[in-house]
């Protein structure tokens, strides 16, 4: 296949939406209010998390199958997800009779994994290969190859772009108003490729900005380096969105519609994940909120402006609610760990804690080892505080009293043995 001379053109997108009318839900382009006051700017959310499996992925998916022929279809399906494509696939093939045979990686999580056996029924197998998606597709390409199955790619794939794409066909009809930006989020690159060409042909105007964790930038390494880059290591915690190496197809298509690529932290987007949660009730996996978590880094730029935020799936695991909070208080700088070595004399926790702590100042973690024969024992200490600048008071009382210490947050590599 030549993916230089491929770009994604209306006619197919809207064959696409065609074969998917009586499948997907045509989902709402809702007004948030909060967000638009904070932002001073009509901000519009695209919510795929409401798809009939909770994502935008079941678009692709079944366009791609419903594509294939008879007899490719004669030994069933095959693909490789962290999740959601996993989903769509699944669902896909329960709806059309078809055989199919999932490799999630072992680090999926187990409400991901329930949801794919659900919307696949009797009709798939799931297979737990590998520590991330690329270990998992690796296991599918070579399964693909040995049994004749067809491959259905998560995002490199012309029928998946196309049924992406059908998130922007939705979007401009669904408003009057000339949309000024698009914030979208990106992994393999299949819905910013889509999304984007679809835009460039009907809305030229609208900045596309794609959207990457900083953890795992692989679209935005690409481009940079001007052809498809794959990365040694990436932060897992976006499941989503964490892809080693972005599409051949996806990248040639973004590097002629993405305007900017934004890159947010993890700990970033798990505040506005609970932000959304306490103030809207919308509840977003962590991909799902990388839009609305790139919206700080263009505040200026969409005051007073159309803005339309994809919220690309909602399959979040309730187990996962301790780190998103954890990882949120550590990146607004309101949780702090420290080893602090005290004096094995009675009342030195005593001091620490009367002494040092501010009125406010919360221990949420404490561990303490008392050695033998030694003048002092080292503790590991979490303490939350109640705003950012309590922390340089808590640090100078320290300091005062004579505490000896070492700060955790800023080493990671100790940081994640000993936490």
């Amino acid at each position: 296949m030549n993916t230089m001379n491929y770009f994604p053109q209306l006619k197919n997108i809207t064959r696409a939406k065609i074969n998917l009318n009586d499948v997907i839900l045509q989902t709402p382009l809702q007004k948030n209010l909060n967000l638009s006051d904070e932002f001073e700017a009509n901000i519009l959310l695209k919510r795929e998390d409401l798809q009939v499996v909770r994502s935008y992925k079941l678009r692709g998916a079944f366009n791609k199958i419903a594509h294939l022929s008879a007899d490719d279809l004669k030994n069933g399906v095959v693909c490789a997800s962290a999740g959601n494509h996993a989903q769509g696939v699944a669902y896909s093939c329960q709806r059309l009779g078809i055989k199919g045979k999932i490799y999630m990686p072992t680090t999926t999580p187990q409400q991901k994994i329930k949801q794919v056996k659900m919307f696949g029924k009797t009709y798939v197998e799931v297979v737990l290969s590998g520590d991330t998606f690329d270990d998992a597709q690796q296991a599918a390409v070579a399964d693909a190859k040995e049994t004749n199955m067809a491959f259905i790619h998560p995002f490199d794939d012309e029928q998946i772009i196309e049924g992406q794409a059908t998130v922007a066909l939705e979007i401009l009809q669904d408003t009057k108003e000339n949309i000024d930006y698009i914030f979208i989020p990106i992994g393999g690159g299949g819905l910013a490729a889509g999304v984007g060409a679809c835009f460039r042909q009907i809305s030229p105007q609208t900045k596309i900005i794609g959207v990457e964790p900083a953890g795992a930038p692989s679209m935005s390494e690409s481009l940079k380096a001007g052809k498809v880059t794959e990365l040694k290591n990436i932060d897992k915690f976006v499941d989503g969105a964490a892809v080693q190496k972005v599409g051949e197809i996806t990248f040639e298509v973004c590097k002629q519609v993405v305007d900017n690529i934004v890159l947010v932290p993890e700990g970033r987007i798990c505040t506005k994940i609970l932000d959304l949660y306490n103030q809207d009730a919308i509840v977003l996996e962590p991909a799902g909120a990388l839009s609305i978590a790139a919206l700080d880094f263009y505040r200026n730029e969409i005051k007073g402006k159309n803005v339309v935020c994809i919220l690309s799936g909602s399959n979040n695991d309730i187990t996962r609610t301790e780190e998103i909070k954890e990882r949120s208080l550590l990146y607004e700088g309101l949780k702090h760990y420290f080893i602090v070595r005290f004096p094995q004399r009675a009342g030195a926790l005593r001091t620490f804690v009367d002494v040092v702590l501010g009125p406010t100042d919360d221990i949420t973690h404490f561990e303490y080892s008392k050695k033998t024969n030694r003048e002092k024992g080292p503790a590991v200490i979490g303490i939350e505080v109640q705003k950012k600048e309590d922390f340089n008071g808590l640090v100078q009382r320290m300091e005062e009293n004579e505490f000896i210490y070492e700060y955790l947050n800023e080493q990671q590599n100790l940081f994640q043995v000993l936490i």
